[in-house]
């Protein structure tokens, strides 16, 4: 039914004169505008903002942080390089994990409720 009178429209606007077919291009432009503009403002400005986020607290990572890998490995950071930390994951296991891939430990960086 819609799809009939969205048809009628169209072939109405066609035929009526340049015009209205000029108008018509000029409102399929203006609705690829503010889908683009909605897809930006709901979905890529946020993503980037994260993204921003998120290298700015692996900047701030320091001797003694607790993280956890994508992975899903718990640690400390032992020792902080260019590229990659060291972590220690148990008394005499360390390991060495590109920066990318470690989170802060949310567990470990609230603050304990009594």
């Amino acid at each position: 039914m819609l799809a009939n009178i969205l048809l009628m429209m169209q072939q109405g606007a066609a035929g009526s004169a340049p015009d209205a077919q000029a108008g018509s291009q000029w409102s399929f432009w203006i609705m690829m505008i503010l889908i683009f503009v909605v897809f930006y403002f709901f979905m890529i400005r946020p993503q980037t903002k994260k993204q921003k986020e998120l290298q700015k607290q692996r900047e701030e990572m320091k001797k003694g942080d607790k993280v956890v890998t994508a992975g899903g490995i718990y640690g400390e950071i032992k020792e902080v390089k260019e590229n990659y930390f060291l972590i220690t994951v148990d008394k005499d296991v360390t390991i060495r994990v590109d920066k990318n891939s470690v989170y802060i430990s949310a567990a470990d960086a609230q603050p304990e409720q009594k």
